[in-house]
């Protein structure tokens, strides 16, 4: 695991347009995992940003989450 939890720095145009409260509820979210020893990549944060910014519906972010997982699995 990384010894900095810097999403947004690593990627600031995937936080560009959310609100403030969004922004906090996905670093949170992301923040969260991060201390359960995932590692952070641009597709599952910018899935994440994507659907709290209103971009994606919650059927999108589930079949990119289940993308993700099936090619982390694939490995």
């Amino acid at each position: 695991m990384g010894e900095k939890f810097d999403v947004e720095e690593r990627w600031p145009e995937l936080f560009e347009g959310l609100a403030a409260k969004d922004r906090q509820g996905v670093l949170n979210a992301l923040g969260s995992n991060w201390q359960e020893g995932w590692e952070p990549n641009r597709l599952d944060v910018e899935n994440l940003t994507d659907y709290a910014r209103g971009a994606i519906d919650e059927a999108e972010y589930d079949r990119r989450a289940a993308e993700a997982a099936e090619r982390y699995r694939s490995r």
